[in-house]
């Protein structure tokens, strides 16, 4: 093959100027887009409405007419109304019963809320674990479990054939690796 001459060389530089795709303007974001006009929740506002709304369901249950009992009466004849004797006996005692039920769990209710929130298995607002024994290191070359961490070039490896690897390395490519996963350190 004979050597480009300087137009040549020149025409396919610009060609590959024109197809190189770094070299193109890629805005952020669309030029269209506008925030929305609705505003998002976040967990605590939704967690605090579902519990508002469940106390104001548990109140009109206990005011609403299912559980008020209703007057069975007599007429006699001066036409005044009065209770017959024994006749709500067992409708008072289901009655109070429910109404004990309902006490208890109002009152257990608002003996957690008052604590504040308890970090559960099932709580929403308990963080994940930060601790360093629950992150899992993967190697920087492989991406399998990396039990072990080369000292001098800090990168973290799988096995033997992985950390000959490693070492052969130049310094460049290593601190590239590392700015990869994060772990950079850049001194001025």
């Amino acid at each position: 093959m004979a050597p480009m001459t300087a137009a040549e060389s020149d025409a396919h530089q610009q060609m590959l100027d024109s197809v190189d795709l770094m070299l193109m303007p890629r805005p952020f974001r669309n030029s269209h887009w506008k925030p929305s006009q609705r505003r998002n929740k976040n967990i605590r506002q939704i967690v605090a409405e579902a519990s508002r709304k469940e106390h104001s369901v548990m109140a009109t249950q206990d005011n609403s007419g299912y559980s008020t009992p209703q007057l069975q009466t007599s007429t006699n004849a001066t036409g005044s109304a009065t209770p017959i004797p024994g006749a709500h006996v067992q409708s008072n005692i289901t009655q109070a019963a429910q109404n004990l039920s309902t006490m208890v769990l109002e009152r257990n209710l608002q003996a957690s809320l008052s604590s504040g929130p308890l970090a559960t298995y099932t709580n929403i607002e308990s963080a994940p674990s930060l601790h360093p024994a629950h992150q899992k290191h993967y190697c920087d070359i492989t991406g399998l479990p990396a039990p072990y961490t080369d000292p001098k070039t800090r990168l973290r490896y799988h096995n033997k054939e992985v950390f000959e690897v490693v070492r052969g390395l130049p310094q460049a490519t290593a601190e590239k690796y590392l700015e990869a996963r994060g772990a950079h350190v850049v001194l001025k």
